[in-house]
């Protein structure tokens, strides 16, 4: 985590003691501290530190984190209630004396409502097609994005293009096998193998002289922005990324 900001002013609403963010993921978390047991005051404090936050700097995703001595049963109760519609974290911190030591040892005691280990991938409710990404991106980014299919379909011939709301992915016999989703724009394609961080595949890419996005750590995922000439200029490059993404979601 990097520290942002400590005892940032808020408007006509305080201090936030700690604003931390995440160097990897677009993910800001406001941290407030409080000595002994926790209360209502402290609750909202932290809320409203976290709802301005988010709304100041919209770009990012805001966690409202609770740090207490003491988080009792009662105020638990409270806070679980909001997690799922506020992303909330709640930890239990204490000294102990270790010598002529202080050590300070966390508990979480509440984490982060997950609603699903690919909640990206369940957009059944709203199923589009081809003539909707048409208009959305353009006919030239969906004909790169086929271009892409046919690298794919280079060791799994049964792969199909999938038209979701928000990303466009990959099914195998009807089946959804997201190795890699794509994001057409009007001029450009996001494509966004799923990955797991490495120096390796970070420094293919930079050699490579690639657009790389902010890698996305919740979903796993390299974000490669691609031009009109990249699918076709890094083909080899492009085709063993996919393979390695196919074969990590297959192990």
């Amino acid at each position: 985590m990097i520290v942002k900001d400590k005892e940032r002013i808020q408007p006509r609403s305080g201090r936030l003691d700690l604003l931390l963010q995440d160097p990897d993921y677009a993910r800001r978390y406001e941290v407030e501290i409080q000595l002994g047991k926790t209360d209502e005051s402290h609750i909202i404090r932290t809320i409203e530190y976290w709802d301005i936050e988010r709304k100041r700097y919209p770009s990012y995703e805001h966690v409202a984190v609770i740090v207490a001595e003491d988080i009792t049963s009662r105020y638990l109760n409270v806070i679980s209630l909001f997690n799922g519609a506020i992303p909330l974290i709640a930890l239990q911190m204490q000294a102990v004396k270790l010598g002529d030591q202080i050590g300070l040892v966390f508990t979480k005691v509440l984490d982060l409502l997950q609603l699903g280990v690919e909640a990206e991938e369940d957009e059944e409710a709203e199923p589009t097609d081809r003539s909707y990404w048409e208009q959305r991106a353009s006919k030239a980014t969906l004909a790169m994005t086929d271009t892409m299919l046919e690298i794919s379909r280079q060791f799994d011939p049964s792969l199909n293009l999938k038209y979701n709301k928000f990303y466009i992915g990959l099914v195998r016999n009807g089946q959804p096998n997201n190795f890699v989703v794509f994001r057409p724009k009007k001029d450009w394609v996001r494509c966004e193998p799923r990955l797991d961080r490495s120096d390796e595949v970070s420094q293919l890419l930079d050699s490579a002289g690639l657009n790389l996005m902010d890698y996305d750590s919740r979903w796993r995922r390299y974000r490669i922005r691609l031009g009109k000439d990249d699918v076709h200029k890094h083909k080899e490059l492009l085709t063993n990324l996919f393979r390695r993404a196919y074969e990590e979601e297959r192990a």
